[in-house]
């Protein structure tokens, strides 16, 4: 049954939420009025602010509630969690604008309504990633459980205990299965859960156990009991989730459209399909770009220099690659290796101690700054600062082959780092491994996604012990 500790944290949130803006109130009040860290002119009484501060903050908990911002988020990411803030408080800010217009309040200073708008929007952010990491943390230690039960001990039930276990951080477990075959399953799989009961059973067994959810990972040919299960544990106030029998088809986010009355699964729902997502990216990328090879640019003349002076040969590298929509390109980076009469570079992986390399280029190699000139494709249009990173066209005629949802990564424009390179899939690393995490940057894009990408191949640091 639905936990009464939910609607708790509910209300938790509302009142912090509510409460963080009064502070973010009075601090915007100091730095704008008090601090003389921003010019200032004579305004009204700090009343008349907490007045109207009082009102926005009702506002945000009025329109939070109506968009979702307090639903349950045990489940979610916290870039989803902030999209929703920064939308909650875009509504509200245009709605609190319209309130003063009505009320001809028209001496509020203008500077400060803009710090309290950006310290809402941060401070709740902030507070709302430590509370999300803190009770991440006590599930894991056991608190705050909730209670699953799946039917079907078969593959999928099997596979979906598997990957829970992997997500303690998520504080759900597993009471038990259900399932009409339970000599089939129970002696060949002791170390799962055990097996409660039949399907039919379903009814007595949510009334006697403290049941959370109820997870339907059923075949195709028992879709005729999905009618009964569900109106069993709604009766029972029991949430329930089903595991289509086909989901190794689908997306880690499918997403659901509408056609003709109909619910239809889209089978790879892609973020940067929208334009506004792929405008917000590729500007991003351009002013990131035009920053890095601004700042970089001594770095650039002095690599050249060095090229030049340790081997004979151009100081560019250009090699042709596998982008959006399966288009080729031009790659660009500084020369590593010897220029040979027989370049077979094109068909052929880098091995350690590749007598081809130069000395300086091995350096280059080693710390990923032969990759600079990327930043050019990037303005060019060719790449993006964060993507799955582009192949030759002869692997990728081989990849395509071998390896399932290879040609998934050219739906989007590559890029000079992604969530496969920053989680250390470099170099000579397993390409089914990268090729996981590249359909998952895909499938889950975010421009906050980006930022983490970016930031942790910093952190990481450039230097790539697989790079030869």
């Amino acid at each position: 049954m639905i936990r009464k500790n939910e609607r708790f944290l509910t209300q938790i949130y509302a009142f912090l939420d509510f409460l963080t803006i009064q502070v973010v109130f009075l601090i915007s009040w100091w730095l704008k009025f008090v601090s003389n860290y921003i010019p200032n002119v004579e305004t009204l009484p700090i009343g008349d602010y907490a007045i109207w501060s009082i009102v926005y903050g009702v506002i945000i908990v009025g329109v939070g509630f109506n968009i979702g911002l307090y639903t349950p988020k045990r489940k979610k990411r916290f870039a989803d969690e902030a999209f929703k803030v920064v939308q909650v408080h875009m509504i509200s800010i245009f709605m609190l604008l319209s309130l003063l217009f009505f009320f001809k309040a028209v001496h509020i200073s203008r500077s400060y309504l803009m710090i309290f708008f950006v310290g809402s929007i941060c401070f709740i952010s902030i507070y709302r990633y430590i509370v999300k990491g803190s009770l991440k943390r006590l599930r894991e230690k056991g608190f705050n459980k909730q209670y699953v039960l799946i039917l079907g001990a078969g593959t999928l039930g099997r596979r979906f205990y598997e990957n829970l276990n992997h997500h303690p951080e998520l504080g759900f477990e597993v009471v038990g299965f259900l399932d009409d075959y339970t000599a089939n399953h129970e002696r060949k799989h002791m170390h799962y859960k055990p097996i409660i009961g039949t399907i039919d059973e379903l009814e007595d067994i949510v009334q006697r156990i403290l049941i959370d959810e109820v997870i339907i990972a059923l075949p195709l040919e028992a879709h005729l009991k999905f009618g009964h299960i569900v109106s069993v544990c709604e009766k029972a106030g029991v949430r329930t989730l089903i595991i289509p029998d086909y989901f190794d088809i689908l997306p880690s986010k499918p997403h659901f459209d509408n056609f003709a009355g109909m619910p239809l699964i889209n089978v790879r729902d892609i973020p940067l399909d929208e334009m506004s997502n792929r405008t917000l990216k590729r500007s991003f990328d351009l002013l990131f770009s035009f920053c890095a090879l601004l700042i970089t640019s001594p770095l650039l003349i002095l690599i050249a220099i060095g090229i030049k002076m340790t081997s004979s040969g151009p100081i560019i590298f250009k090699q042709e690659r596998v982008g959006l929509g399966r288009r080729k390109f031009m790659m660009y980076k500084f020369r590593t290796m010897k220029v040979l009469a027989d370049d077979s570079s094109n068909t052929k992986w880098t091995t350690e101690n590749d007598p081809r390399r130069t000395k300086f280029g091995t350096f280059l190699r080693k710390t990923s700054l032969d990759e600079l000139p990327q930043f050019f494709n990037v303005l060019f249009g060719h790449m993006s600062v964060v993507g799955p990173r582009p192949e030759r066209p002869y692997f990728v005629e081989q990849f395509k082959e071998e390896i399932p949802k290879y040609m998934v990564k050219h739906h989007i424009r590559p890029g000079i780092t992604g969530w496969a390179q920053s989680n250390g899939l470099r170099g000579d690393t397993s390409i089914e491994d990268r090729i996981k995490h590249d359909i998952f940057y895909i499938e889950n894009w975010s421009f906050l996604f980006d930022i983490k990408i970016i930031w942790k191949t910093i952190l990481n640091g450039f230097f790539n012990k697989n790079a030869y």
